[in-house]
């Protein structure tokens, strides 16, 4: 089965390791799956960071978090979430607001708009989700899911 990634990286040299192998699949896939959804967030005029805060903040809806909190929780980590957050609250798709206990603290929650701009891209990504990976079945995706989980977590 070794050897596709070769083939499409035209790269006629073996991989230094199998190690490296999987590591560029990981890209590669990452990549290619990433395009879809980037394709369907264009429409919407988001990045797939401005997206995931999103997410993140219907997740926690009706509570407000920190940038740090949000940070914390994106699938990619952003350096700059208030540089994102600062283009999603010019849209009004999330509202900041200072934190009652500590005034140094900003915190941010979906708006009314946001929450109905992720419902509106829900069904899109997950119909998308289902064509890139539905072919793999439940038991194969579960492996999938573990083995990632294991990557990411030696202990486990």
């Amino acid at each position: 089965m070794s050897g596709r990634l070769k083939d499409e990286l035209k790269q006629s040299k073996p991989f230094p390791s199998l190690e490296v192998e999987a590591y560029l699949n990981l890209l590669r896939t990452a990549d290619l799956l990433g395009r879809a959804a980037t394709d369907i967030l264009k429409v919407a005029e988001l990045s797939e960071a401005q997206y995931n805060i999103l997410r993140i903040l219907r997740g926690s809806s009706p509570s407000a978090l920190a940038c740090g909190e949000i940070g914390e929780r994106m699938i990619s980590r952003d350096p700059d979430i208030t540089r994102l957050l600062d283009r999603l609250e010019a849209r009004g798709l999330v509202k900041r607001v200072r934190d009652e206990v500590d005034r140094r603290v900003v915190r941010a929650r979906i708006t009314e708009k946001g929450l109905q701009l992720t419902e509106k891209l829900t069904a899109p990504m997950l119909e998308m989700h289902k064509r890139q990976l539905q072919h793999l079945g439940a038991q194969k995706l579960q492996t999938l899911v573990d083995l990632l989980e294991q990557a990411r977590d030696p202990q486990k």
